[in-house]
């Protein structure tokens, strides 16, 4: 696949940021795993915002959207992520799909998304045949706000 490959040099301050900082959420080490998996292997953003799906050209992506470099998800493909326009952010959430005409379901991250970024994802992932749930982050720092 050809898309435009970003560099993983900036998530590396999110979890170096994090790294120092005590978690109250246990379950927090889900989403790690996942920054951790984009910060080694980077990810490919190849159908970015404006462009149409290559088999269903009616639909038109709202987000850019890609996969994790070197992953594999459920159908073979890397791992979906949707990339925000909030930097630094890092993986906010989690999408869980389910498509009734593929008869799959997937994962797709939720990578520097801003609350509108998020609302937009999920409103395309409840579009048609597919049916899409929100997982958030939900992580309070000892060091930052509260969420």
């Amino acid at each position: 696949m050809h898309g435009i490959a970003l560099l993983r040099e900036p998530c590396f301050a999110t979890l170096a940021r994090n790294q120092g900082t005590k978690m109250v959420n246990s379950g927090d080490a889900f989403f790690k795993a996942f920054e951790q998996l984009i910060c080694e292997h980077g990810f490919t953003i190849d159908r970015p915002k404006g462009t149409a799906h290559p088999r269903f050209p009616d639909l038109v992506y709202p987000i850019n959207y890609g996969y994790i470099n070197n992953t594999q998800s459920q159908d073979g493909e890397g791992i979906d992520v949707f990339l925000g326009d909030n930097d630094g952010a890092g993986v906010v959430g989690i999408l869980c799909s389910i498509d009734t005409v593929k008869k799959d379901s997937e994962v797709k991250v939720l990578y520097n998304c801003t609350e509108k970024n998020i609302q937009t994802a999920l409103k395309m992932m409840n579009n048609g045949p597919m049916r899409g749930i929100l997982v958030r982050r939900r992580v309070k720092y000892s060091k930052h706000i509260p969420i």
